[in-house]
């Protein structure tokens, strides 16, 4: 039996660039869950597949201590879509995971899923959780660069708006489910609310 391909090789790259307004301006990247900040959670299941990793900030010595490049913002102030093209126009690698930086529960097997389904028809890949669509955890061409840099210049800040110019290959949530079992692998912490629930994960997560 022949071995399946190898998913193409890819940057990922953790954004970090947001100003944490609804928590009041906090690093949510060093917040700590079941002992681990989740930077450092990101970075363990990322490390395995990943080719290049890089982190988009505007604050490069607050992740001086982790050995990876941090690439600041072309465009300042311009949200994820800023953040996403500093990405794709930085990576060494023709596919670039963008990952949020307050996501502590994304996976390798995740990645790997995503990672699986690149190819040459399609300009993104984009997981669908419960809650819809989850841009900030999804994979885009680096060819897809013209199209955010378009958006970018005529001021739109709206991630999903941008998506629907792309050629999307949505990964399901049903075909997620094996990879979700207790319905955490997309969560996010926006509020300190959030941060209490994630707290609350047994140290397995």
């Amino acid at each position: 039996m022949r071995s399946p391909a190898k998913p193409p090789a890819f940057t990922a790259a953790i954004i970090a660039g947001g100003r944490a307004s609804r928590f009041g301006g906090t690093d949510k990247s060093s917040l700590l869950v079941s002992g681990t900040r989740i930077i450092e959670r990101q970075l363990a299941a990322l490390s395995p597949i990943a080719k290049e990793i890089l982190i988009v900030s505007h604050d490069a010595a607050r992740y001086a201590g982790l050995g990876i490049p941090v690439i600041h913002d072309v465009v300042e102030g311009a949200g994820p879509i800023g953040g996403i093209y500093t990405a794709l126009v930085s990576a060494r690698q023709p596919w670039v995971l963008a990952l949020g930086c307050d996501m502590p529960f994304v996976s390798t097997p995740l990645f790997e899923a995503l990672a699986a389904a690149i190819g040459d028809d399609v300009d993104a890949v984009v997981p669908r959780s419960p809650r819809g669509r989850e841009p900030l955890c999804a994979i885009y061409a680096r060819r897809a660069a013209p199209t955010f840099k378009r958006r970018l210049d005529e001021g739109a800040r709206q991630l999903g708006d941008l998506i629907e110019e792309l050629r999307v290959r949505e990964i399901s949530a049903d075909a997620l489910a094996a990879l979700d079992d207790d319905g955490r692998l997309f969560e996010n912490i926006n509020t300190p609310h959030d941060y209490a629930r994630a707290r609350e994960v047994k140290q397995k997560r």
